[in-house]
C-alpha cells in the first residue's frame, strides 16, 4: 500500500497511477482563502498539489524564523490533508521560482561561502533552515498519515547554477541524506531533469513551456517543439538564459515520464511579454499525453502576489544578478487559477483532461505511446501530428493540428486507425481543421459493453445510484458510436463548448453541472458562482432540490439537462475615473468605488496602454503588471474592498526594446492611458 513507482507510471495503492498536479505557493495567497482556491484547484481535476518553500520568505532575517500568515505552511499542510490533496513539498535549498536569489536570503550570499555545494558552512545553514521548517511541518509526511507523499530537492542543479557530473550527483545525494535525517521522509524524491541538471538518482520530473519570456530575443520564436509528439523528454527553451543543454543526466527508460513545470502560463517580463490563451496550453498539453506522459503536472496552476519584504522586495530582478526583470508584486502567471482566484479559460481547457484522467487515467496510464513519425519540425505545418497510446486489445489514437502562432493546414476526409494486435480499428472519416486536436478511444471497456470506435473524447463516467455507469463523451464531430454487439452502456454527448463549462459534483450520485462559472460540493451543499443571472444545467436532473444554494429555481428542460435558474437584484458596482498628476516619466488616475454589500467580490479589468501599471491604496501598492496587451485584473475582495485606488501608468515608446505580441495605440510615438475599467461582480 502507499505510494512507489515503477518504469512506467507511478502507483497509489498497488494500482496504476495518473494524477495531475498542480503548483500553488502559499506564501504568495492570503491564507484565510486558501481552503477556497484548493478546493477550485480540486474541482479543476488537480489531485496532487506542489508548493516551494521559499528560504527568504521563512528567514530573510538570518535566525528570525517567519511562519505567520501567508508563510504558515504547516496550516497549509493541514488544509490540504483536510480536503485528501497529496502534496509535492519543493523545499529548495535554492528553488528559483522567480523569487529574489532564487530563494537564498541575502545574508547568506553576504557570507560569500561556497553554495549550492558540499561546502561544509553552507550545508550547516540549509540543515538549519531545513530543521526550522522540518517543526512547522512536524506529522504532515505521509508516513505519519500527513499529506506529503512527495520532496523536491533543489531545482534546476548542474542546469542553472550548481555542480555538474559527478560532484553534482553527489551533492544532490547529501542534500536527499540530510532532508531524511531531519524528518522529511517520504515514498517519493523527485528533482528537475531537464537541460542536463543533475537528480542524484532521484526520480527526474520535466518541463515544457508554450514559449520562452526569459529569452533574450526580442523577435517571434521559432515554433515550438512541444506540440509535436515526441519521446524526447527534455525542452531545451527552459531556462535557456542560463544554459542549454539537449542530454539528459538520466536513462529514461528507468524513470516514467512525469511532469512537473508544464506551463499553466507564462510569467511576462520586461522585454518579454507573450500571453499564452487557454488553446496554448490545453494542445501542448494534449500533445505530452500522447507522448506518453504518466503526470501532467503544471506551474503555475495557481497564481500569486509576492509578499512584502522587510529589507526589499522579493523578486529577481537584473539588480540581483538575474538576467530578467518581472513585476514586483503580481506573480499572476496566466495561470489557469489567475492572481487573485480568478478562473481563467486554460483552468477549463486542462479541465478537460483533467476528469478524464481521474476516471480513465488508470488505464491510459499502462499503456506505451507510439508515435510513427519521429522528428517532425515544428515549422511543418502540413503533416498530420499522430499518435497512439495502446496495448494488444485497445487503446487511444492521439492527432494534434495545433501549433501556437502558426497556422496548420486542414486535413479533410482523415481515416484514423486504432492500432492494436488483431486487425486495425477504422474510424469514420472526418475533417481535422486548423487548431484541432484531442484523442479517440476504440476497443473501449465500460460495464458488459464495448465501443468499437468514436469520433469523440471521453470527458469523465457519472456512477448511478443503481451501480451503472454514464460516460460522457464530447467533440464537435459526428460522435458515429460504432458498438462491438447489442450491449452499451449509457452515453451522453457533448459538444466541446459544453464540454468546457463541465463539472462533475458528488451529492446522492455524481452528477453533471455545465455552468460557465465555478461550481463545486461543500459539505453535502452545491456553491455556485455566478453574477447578476446564473443558470446551469444538471444531468441528470436533481434528485434533493435543497442542496441547491437560495435563490436558484428550476426554469425548463434543455434536451437531457434540467435547468436551474438564480437572480440577484442587487446593484452593479460602480467604478467614477478621474486623472490625477500627469508628468513625463508617469500618469496618476483615481479610482472611486461604490459596491454594494451583495457581491462576495467584484473583479476590476483596467485596460490600458504603457509599459507597466501599478495600483495603490493609500499609498500602498497592491500589485503591479507589465502591459501585455491585455486587461489587468484586481479583486476588490482581496484587499477587504477599498473604496479608492489609485493607478499609475509609466510611458511605453514605440522603439522600447520590448517584444509583445499586440502593441497599444500610439500618440506620438508613446501610449500612457487609462483606456477603461471593466466590472465583473461575482456572489455564491
Amino acid at each position: 500500500m502507499g505510494y512507489t513507482y515503477n518504469k512506467n507510471y507511478l502507483i497509489k495503492d498497488d494500482k496504476p497511477w495518473f494524477p495531475v498536479m498542480g503548483e500553488f505557493h502559499y506564501s504568495r495567497y492570503r491564507d484565510d482563502l486558501w481552503e477556497e482556491s484548493l478546493r477550485k484547484m480540486k474541482a479543476g481535476g488537480v489531485t496532487v498539489v506542489a508548493t516551494y518553500a521559499f528560504w527568504i520568505h521563512h528567514e530573510e532575517e538570518e535566525s528570525v524564523y517567519d511562519f505567520t500568515g501567508c508563510r504558515n505552511v504547516g496550516k497549509f499542510l493541514a488544509i490540504c490533508k483536510k480536503l485528501d490533496l497529496p502534496v509535492f513539498l519543493r523545499i529548495g535549498p535554492w528553488c528559483h521560482g522567480e523569487v529574489r536569489n532564487g530563494g537564498f536570503p541575502d545574508w547568506l550570499l553576504e557570507k560569500q561561502i561556497p553554495l549550492r555545494c558540499d561546502d561544509s558552512a553552507y550545508l550547516a545553514l540549509a540543515r538549519r533552515y531545513w530543521e526550522a521548517l522540518y517543526q512547522q511541518v512536524k506529522g504532515q509526511m505521509y508516513e505519519d498519515s500527513g499529506p506529503v507523499i512527495g520532496i523536491q530537492i533543489e531545482n534546476e542543479y548542474g542546469h542553472v547554477g550548481g555542480q555538474t557530473g559527478e560532484a553534482g550527483e553527489q551533492h544532490m545525494r547529501t542534500l536527499q541524506k540530510m532532508a531524511k535525517e531531519i524528518g522529511f521522509c517520504v515514498p517519493l524524491y523527485t528533482a528537475t531533469g531537464w537541460g542536463g541538471a543533475v537528480t542524484g538518482g532521484m526520480l527526474p520530473v520535466m518541463a515544457g513551456y508554450c514559449e520562452a519570456p526569459w529569452d533574450s530575443r526580442l523577435t517571434e520564436l521559432e515554433a515550438n517543439e512541444n506540440y509535436v509528439f515526441t519521446g524526447n523528454r527534455n525542452d531545451t527553451l527552459v531556462a535557456n538564459d542560463h544554459h542549454v543543454s539537449e542530454q539528459l543526466t538520466f536513462d529514461p527508460a528507468e524513470f516514467p515520464y512525469l511532469t512537473a513545470e508544464l506551463g499553466g502560463g507564462l510569467q511576462p517580463t520586461e522585454h518579454r511579454r507573450p500571453v499564452p490563451v487557454g488553446t496554448d496550453i490545453g494542445a501542448m498539453s494534449l500533445t505530452k499525453l500522447g507522448s506518453g506522459v504518466a503526470m501532467l503536472g503544471y506551474y503555475m496552476y495557481h497564481g500569486g502576489t509576492n509578499p512584502k519584504g522587510k529589507f526589499s522586495t522579493l523578486e529577481e530582478s537584473k539588480a540581483t544578478g538575474y538576467p530578467n526583470n518581472v513585476s514586483v508584486l503580481s506573480y499572476d502567471f496566466r495561470a489557469p487559477i489567475r492572481q487573485f482566484g480568478q478562473v481563467s479559460d486554460t483552468y477549463k481547457e486542462i479541465k478537460l483532461l483533467a476528469l478524464f484522467a481521474k476516471d480513465f487515467g488508470q488505464d491510459l496510464v499502462t499503456l506505451p505511446a507510439e508515435i510513427d513519425l519521429v522528428g517532425v519540425d515544428p515549422e511543418d505545418m502540413h503533416t498530420l501530428r499522430l499518435s497512439w497510446r495502446h496495448d494488444d486489445d485497445h487503446g487511444y489514437v492521439f492527432f494534434n493540428n495545433y501549433q501556437r502562432k502558426r497556422r496548420m493546414d486542414a486535413h479533410n476526409g482523415v481515416t484514423l486507425e486504432g492500432r492494436c494486435k488483431e486487425a486495425p480499428v477504422e474510424f469514420p472519416k472526418l475533417d481535422l481543421l486548423p487548431g484541432s486536436y484531442g484523442f479517440f478511444p476504440y476497443h473501449f471497456r465500460e460495464g458488459d459493453g464495448e465501443l468499437l470506435s468514436a469520433n469523440a473524447t471521453p470527458l469523465c463516467r457519472l456512477r448511478g445510484e443503481d451501480g451503472t455507469s454514464c460516460v460522457v463523451f464530447y467533440g464537435d464531430w459526428d460522435p458515429a458510436f460504432v458498438w462491438k454487439d447489442e450491449k452499451h452502456f449509457p452515453v451522453l454527448h457533448l459538444d466541446r463548448e459544453r464540454a468546457l463549462q463541465a463539472w462533475t459534483v458528488t451529492l446522492d450520485r455524481e452528477y453533471l453541472i455545465l455552468s460557465d462559472d465555478y461550481v463545486w460540493e461543500e459539505d453535502g451543499k452545491l456553491h455556485i458562482e455566478g453574477g447578476k443571472e446564473t443558470v446551469i444545467r444538471c444531468y441528470p436532473k436533481l434528485k434533493d432540490f435543497s442542496v441547491l444554494p437560495d435563490g436558484f429555481e428550476a426554469c425548463g428542460l434543455d434536451h437531457e439537462f434540467t435547468l436551474y435558474r438564480r437572480r440577484e437584484k442587487a446593484e452593479d458596482t460602480r467604478v467614477t475615473v478621474t486623472e490625477g498628476t500627469v508628468g513625463e516619466d508617469s500618469r496618476i488616475y483615481n479610482l472611486k468605488i461604490t459596491s454594494p454589500e451583495t457581491w462576495r467580490d467584484t473583479i476590476l479589468s483596467l485596460d490600458f496602454g504603457g509599459d507597466k501599471i501599478e495600483i495603490f491604496r493609500d499609498g500602498e501598492m497592491l500589485t503591479d503588471s507589465y502591459y501585455t496587451g491585455e486587461p489587468v485584473q484586481i479583486s476588490l475582495r482581496y484587499f477587504d474592498f477599498p473604496q479608492e485606488l489609485q493607478v499609475k501608468i509609466y510611458p511605453l515608446k514605440e522603439d522600447a526594446p520590448r517584444f509583445l505580441e499586440r502593441w497599444p495605440q500610439m500618440k506620438d510615438g508613446c501610449a500612457c492611458e487609462l483606456y477603461g475599467v471593466g466590472v465583473k461582480n461575482l456572489v455564491w
